[in-house]
């Protein structure tokens, strides 16, 4: 089980108040307890470029993979079959790759990785990894789970469909796990739309939240 930190310091605004960008609030730190309490209430970091202060987000509509509509394509399954999936073996090289700078719009900064890394040390923050027949890292993502949550925060790959396995194996064991579960993306993208995302009203997405807090974690 994970470990749970010494609470938020913060009082966050009711994740409904944000603007439309989705903008929530200004400012606050990315200390365990502190990242906790903003998934719990449905808001989670994300740099602005020329902000200062720390950017918090709660989108309408909110990006969510639907796990009993989930298909993967049979090409998508074919392709897996190269690879060799596992969990939190990896955690550190996995969101370094994701933060690289070299990516196009890469936005992970340095302190936002330790604070992932901390989580992960904690047991909120998870991996999956993707390796190739040679047994190097071919991809893979990570993200914060509590409760019945799952929120992806980002993914990579150096081998074509690396990281939509890793996505098809997070898939799976979140659906096989049972109970209310919610997979966030946050937005959606054209890219994560062809993998299944679909948008989400906010008020939906909060409610869905909330009865997913209640479920036991799937890792």
């Amino acid at each position: 089980m994970p470990t749970e930190p010494p609470p938020c310091e913060w009082d966050f605004p009711p994740a409904a108040a944000a603007g439309e960008q989705g903008l929530l609030a200004l400012g606050a730190d990315l200390e365990p307890g502190t990242l906790l309490a903003a998934y719990r209430a449905g808001i989670f970091p994300m740099p602005l470029s020329g902000v200062r202060e720390l950017p918090w987000f709660s989108p309408d509509p909110r990006g969510v993979v639907p796990l009993g509509d989930f298909r993967p394509s049979r090409s998508l399954r074919r392709s897996a079959r190269r690879f060799t999936v596992t969990n939190d073996r990896a955690f550190a090289p996995v969101i370094a790759a994701c933060a690289d700078p070299g990516r196009p719009g890469a936005w992970i900064t340095p302190v936002l990785r330790s604070a992932y890394e901390r989580l992960h040390g904690l047991g909120w923050a998870h991996s999956i990894e993707v390796w190739d027949e040679d047994g190097a890292l071919a991809g893979g993502l990570y993200g914060v789970e509590v409760g019945g949550l799952f929120a992806a925060e980002s993914k990579f790959h150096v081998r074509t469909d690396a990281s939509k396995v890793a996505l098809v194996a997070l898939v799976e064991r979140l659906r096989s796990a049972g109970g209310d579960r919610v997979l966030d993306v946050q937005w959606t993208t054209p890219h994560l739309i062809t993998l299944g995302a679909r948008d989400m009203p906010r008020h939906e997405y909060l409610r869905r939240l909330a009865a997913a807090l209640g479920t036991p974690p799937a890792f």
